[in-house]
């Protein structure tokens, strides 16, 4: 379930800043796919770039913050 609520929460800040799946993340845009799609889980490091690129904190992709 965790998994699912991260790629949601991914999927919709990187479309309010009209970003491609492929200009996401630095990886091949299936593998970004299924992290919206909660099949795959990113690593410490791909989290952390994520959460600088989309300019939010971990908690809340993790879901212990709202924002």
């Amino acid at each position: 379930m965790l998994k699912e609520s991260v790629g949601k929460k991914l999927r919709e800040r990187r479309e309010q800043l009209k970003l491609t799946q492929t200009e996401a993340l630095h990886v091949a845009q299936p593998v970004y796919q299924r992290f919206e799609k909660g099949v795959y889980e990113c690593s410490y490091e791909q989290l952390a770039e994520l959460c600088k690129l989309f300019d939010i904190s971990a908690d809340y992709l993790l879901g212990l913050t709202e924002y």
